[in-house]
């Protein structure tokens, strides 16, 4: 038996579990539900009986659901877990309108805690009406070092104390793309490692188990794979991980003989090798998303389409090389232009794998996308804060983002996340964000690309069906229906009031539990 602590106190684990009275959740419309409560039987760690009156074996834990909704676990397939695990401990700045706004919350945090570092996130530059200077920082931060990351975390608006600590060139202007993401690993110098050791690292896995995940793909920059052996071994064991590794480590990944799938060293087999991530363009809020045609205010732009990160030969050597060593790729693209270099590099190199984001689509390229087998890697709950700035900068462009129903009318596998911190690691909030496509009392944007609460369902739970006899022993306990019947606009507020849930299972182990 192995041991968990749940995000509500210490929890019994056990990889065999007998769960009675349940209502099974039907992933898929064609899927023929039991009317009745049944018992779920999971026997190492696999589901094996799914009935009425289930004989409890011998030694099997048995927990009484009293009828409430039964799922398969829910997964996040796109998160910077180290990036959320700090988070807790940075300024938000997500409120601040202007520059003026945030260096004003800045100096408020200054004087209340002179002489310490400041780092802050969530801003968001795009929707302001000038480009930001280190001066400005300089001049209200003296000898205490800031670092503001966008809410997008393509850039960092730092002040000049900070550029000398991160090793950085001084200059006037923030640091981006790039340039930023190899130096984002340096930030310990300036806040320490408290903040991602592995007990904060736990307390994030909890935190993600009580709203039923069991699942992460984790896509941080800096130790990759090789930090979750040592997070295994002192209690970060709660979910299942998939940890990317990035162009600057995977020959190290590659010489160990790691291959997509295989258990990370150090790990059992919830922990695993994930993908080579590969950015191929920046972000929509930095104007680095590469398009097929200009921004509205392509004027005030060093490169009016945005641009690509590396070149087509480059990204292309790269999958080559992944895919000779058993590695999917995960290639970050936003830009229409950018998808479509990245399918044509899949297409050439027989490479397998996802797009990240595909914020901005082609539909032949969606096409393209199931003929070549890609996943769309989607991540829903950006369209909330992006919906205004991408009517201004992308404008009639807008009716081809987040073009969730395309995707699933033309076959292409389809799986949420949320790119957390970038927006809350919270899948009903994602699941909302697909079916209702609006946060406020707006009607929907671009409600044809809508999806239904059991699509949304399906692409939440990394392919599982219908829990059943064969299936991931992952499962979730919910006091609610998350297929209620209403219209778009109810059912998105439903999904994102979801209670926590009553118990979340990770192989037949329970890692939450409220019941």
């Amino acid at each position: 038996m192995r041991m968990r602590t749940g995000g509500l106190g210490s929890v019994r684990a056990v990889s065999s579990l007998l769960v009675r009275n349940v209502r099974l959740v039907p992933v898929a419309p064609e899927d023929d539900v039991p009317d009745h409560p049944v018992d779920v039987l999971v026997e190492r760690g696999t589901v094996t009986a799914v009935q009425v009156d289930v004989v409890r074996p011998p030694a099997v834990e048995e927990i009484e659901a009293r009828g409430r909704w039964l799922a398969p676990g829910l997964w996040d397939q796109h998160v910077h877990l180290g990036q959320v695990t700090l988070s807790s401990q940075r300024l938000d700045l997500a409120a601040a309108r202007s520059p003026e706004h945030a260096i004003a919350i800045v100096a408020e945090r200054l004087a209340e805690h002179p002489g310490h570092p400041v780092v802050g996130w969530g801003h968001r530059s795009g929707g302001w009406e000038r480009d930001v200077t280190v001066s400005e920082l300089d001049a209200i931060s003296g000898d205490s070092p800031v670092v503001l990351i966008s809410g997008d975390a393509h850039h960092a608006w730092v002040n000049t104390t900070a550029l000398v600590r991160l090793e950085l060139p001084v200059r006037d202007v923030v640091v981006r793309e790039a340039e930023w993401f190899a130096t984002y690993p340096r930030l310990a110098a300036i806040v320490g490692t408290d903040a991602t050791s592995p007990e904060a690292y736990r307390r994030t896995l909890d935190a993600a188990a009580a709203l039923g995940v069991v699942g992460l793909v984790d896509f941080e920059v800096g130790d990759g794979p090789s930090g979750w052996a040592e997070r295994w071994a002192q209690g970060c064991d709660r979910l299942r991980v998939r940890a990317a590794v990035y162009p600057a480590a995977a020959e190290e990944v590659i010489a160990g003989g790691l291959r997509t799938g295989a258990a990370l060293p150090g790990c059992d087999d919830r922990a695993t090798m994930g993908s080579l991530k590969i950015l191929s363009d920046g972000s929509l809020n930095t104007r680095t998303a590469w398009c097929c045609a200009p921004y509205a205010d392509a004027h005030r732009q060093e490169h009016p389409s945005g641009q690509p990160n590396l070149p087509a030969g480059e990204l292309r050597a790269l999958l080559r090389r992944a895919h000779a060593a058993g590695l999917e790729v995960a290639t970050h693209a936003i830009g229409d232009a950018a998808v479509a270099a990245a399918l044509a590099a899949y297409a050439e190199t027989g490479a397998r794998g996802s797009v990240e984001h595909a914020q901005m689509v082609q539909r032949d390229d969606v096409r393209q996308m199931t003929a070549l087998g890609i996943r769309a890697s989607v991540q829903p709950a950006h369209l909330l804060d992006d919906r205004d700035l991408t009517e201004k900068l992308w404008g009639e462009r807008s009716a081809r983002c987040f073009a969730f129903r395309w995707m699933l009318e033309d076959g292409v596998t389809l799986v949420l996340g949320s790119d957390a911190p970038v927006s809350p690691l919270d899948p009903w909030l994602a699941m909302a964000a697909a079916v209702h496509r609006s946060a406020d009392e707006r009607d929907a944007w671009h409600p044809e690309q809508s999806l239904t609460a059991q699509e949304a369902l399906a692409a939440s739970v990394d392919g599982q069906p219908t829990v059943r006899p064969g299936s991931r022993g992952d499962l979730v306990l919910l006091d609610a229906d998350p297929l209620a019947e209403g219209d778009d606009s109810a059912t998105g507020e439903a999904l994102r009031a979801m209670p926590p849930a009553a118990l979340t299972v990770v192989a037949g182990d329970v890692v939450h539990s409220t019941v």
